[in-house]
């Protein structure tokens, strides 16, 4: 089997972490794994294999000699590093939105259309989890019956702005229970005991 130097940006976060599981649960064939996260988290150590990894700052220069990375550390971070990724010859899996409409970036779902990922141009993409859901759904109703038009709502969880946005439903909501001040970092506006638009 070909083994890969792979790395997970945001490695520490929600989605990072999870790409860490399933890839030690899927015995995927590491050659070498670089864990990858922001300044604050440089020297945490994680488990893979029953090794310790320590965590290493995501930089511009993190992907020399990188085959694969899984990028979990947000829009912003996957519009900054990715491109560098890419410069080095690094296939990229992005998780963020930060390229999901991107002419040149397949938006792959394995279960519905697994040979788009041999038609990247360094990057693939995948949709939000709403709609990879929805998807897998409805393709069977498409290929029986072109479907023409969907129109769906959906209520999207706190956990999809990753660690920050779950820290920050608890402390809002402890605040809030508290007759304290809210804080708004993570969102656009308060979130606990709210609801509020948002097209990502």
């Amino acid at each position: 089997m070909n083994l890969k130097n792979v790395a997970i940006a945001g490695a520490t976060g929600a989605v990072g972490t999870e790409f860490l599981k399933l890839l030690e649960l899927r015995k995927f064939p590491i050659n070498n794994l670089k864990l990858l996260a922001s300044e604050r988290s440089v020297g945490k150590k994680l488990e893979f294999c029953g090794e310790q990894i320590t965590v290493e700052e995501l930089t511009t220069k993190s992907f020399q000699g990188v085959d694969l990375v899984f990028f979990s550390a947000g829009k912003g971070r996957s519009k900054e590093f990715v491109p560098h990724a890419v410069d080095a010859g690094t296939v990229v899996i992005d998780n963020s939105s930060a390229f999901r409409l991107h002419p040149d970036v397949p938006l792959v779902v394995p279960e519905i259309n697994p040979q788009m990922v041999f038609k990247h141009k360094g990057i693939i993409s995948n949709p939000n989890c709403s709609t990879i859901q929805m998807v897998v759904a409805l393709n069977p109703l498409h290929q029986a019956a072109t479907i023409k038009r969907v129109v769906v709502s959906t209520y999207q969880s706190t956990s999809g702005a990753g660690s920050k946005g779950m820290r920050e439903l608890l402390n809002q909501t402890q605040a809030w229970l508290n007759d304290k001040p809210l804080e708004v970092t993570a969102f656009p506006t308060q979130i606990a005991f709210n609801l509020f638009p948002h097209v990502d």
